[in-house]
């Protein structure tokens, strides 16, 4: 009676229960355990490497904008990706609610860094690279956002808990991007070199049939 009393539904409710209180698949808990430690990780560096150029990204250039543009956009894709890691840890219907909150918010910074972008008026290349790298930043939120509303409408489907996996693997690349372009790591693209072997090579280059003025024979007298 004791027992009954203490789990009245029976054994196979109690399992039951448990199936709907453990969103993650346990084969991709330890994914999202690691993920956590690494997006802390990362946070603290990148909290590290804003305080060492505070100074350039207070300025009122440009450039200044574009480098707060890419401190910001590291610091939402790293906290995206800890916020869903570790609300993917705690039993419950977590993990859904979370990723649509992070990725409305993450969508919320995209718009105001485009906006941001289109107020600067300047077309150049460092300007598009953003442009692209804030684009694609937004394309995983609406991803994560539509998962997010997935896995809270049908908790079994652990596709959706996969795909959000991928998805907070995608923020990091992103998020490591641009934070190495904020400290001004080096850059060697095969557009850059192949562009600057070809002019190297016209500029070295000298025809075989003509011969330059400062060597031409002198004209001859009368």
């Amino acid at each position: 009676m004791h027992g009954k009393q203490l789990n009245p539904v029976g054994p196979a409710g109690a399992n039951r229960s448990w199936d709907n209180h453990q969103m993650v698949p346990e084969g991709i808990r330890d994914f999202f355990a690691a993920s956590a430690g690494v997006a802390g990780a990362l946070i603290g560096l990148l909290f590290v490497a804003i305080s060492v150029s505070v100074n350039r990204l207070n300025r009122e250039e440009a450039p200044a904008q574009l480098h707060r543009i890419r401190a910001v956009a590291a610091l939402t894709a790293f906290t995206n990706a800890l916020a869903v890691s570790l609300f993917a840890l705690i039993p419950g219907q977590k993990i859904g609610i979370t990723s649509v909150v992070v990725a409305a918010t993450g969508s919320l910074f995209v718009a105001a860094s485009m906006l941001s972008l289109v107020r600067l008026r300047q077309v150049r290349w460092a300007t598009v690279r953003d442009a692209v790298f804030l684009l694609l930043l937004a394309i995983v939120f609406v991803l994560q956002f539509i998962e997010g509303l997935g896995v809270i409408a049908d908790p079994a489907n652990s596709g959706d808990v996969n795909t959000i996996a991928i998805l907070v693997v995608c923020c990091f690349l992103i998020g490591i991007t641009r934070a190495w372009e904020l400290i001004g790591g080096p850059s060697i693209g095969i557009t850059r070199e192949v562009t600057a072997l070809v002019r190297s090579h016209r500029r070295d280059e000298v025809p075989g049939d003509k011969v330059p003025a400062d060597e031409q024979p002198p004209a001859p007298a009368g």
